[in-house]
């Protein structure tokens, strides 16, 4: 009886380091998804795709994460990696009093990609397909540039 005792320990234990190996890549920062990385940093232009608003310019150094929560902006949101493969990624991301979403990018190139982003923003809900281009290198500041 102990030796079966014995085998589901090592079992369990087994399942546990299973289970913890792989945690880290279900809960991965945006900043270190496959996609991301392969993307230019610098000046971002958004265009929305169904031409409906304006969307604000992004200066993507350090934190290419910001993609994946343009409505949000630079917020302290959590995030979560629903897929991701070298040229797309789906996150779902949270940001505590300001509201939620679920962004997908498709990376065309390095220098362009596809944005579908939809959630709530302070209590209103919002959606947008967005076409992000890189325009050069971020203005002396960085950060967000208002839409035109």
């Amino acid at each position: 009886m102990a030796r079966g005792n014995g085998s589901r320990r090592r079992a369990m234990i087994a399942l546990a380091a299973l289970l913890t190996a792989a945690a880290p890549a279900a809960t991965q920062a945006p900043g270190g998804l496959a996609v991301l990385a392969r993307m230019e940093p610098g000046l971002w232009t958004l265009k929305d795709r169904d031409g409906a608003r304006p969307l604000p310019s992004i200066c993507i150094a350090q934190d290419r994460g910001m993609l994946m929560q343009i409505q949000h902006g630079s917020a302290a949101c959590t995030r979560l990696v629903i897929a991701q493969d070298a040229k797309s990624a789906t996150v779902h991301y949270t940001c505590p009093g300001a509201g939620f979403g679920r962004t997908s990018l498709r990376l065309e190139t390095p220098r362009l990609a596809r944005i579908d982003s939809q959630g709530i923003h302070d209590g209103a809900p919002f959606a947008f397909r967005a076409e992000a281009r890189r325009a050069g290198p971020c203005p002396r500041g960085g950060g967000r540039r208002p839409a035109r």
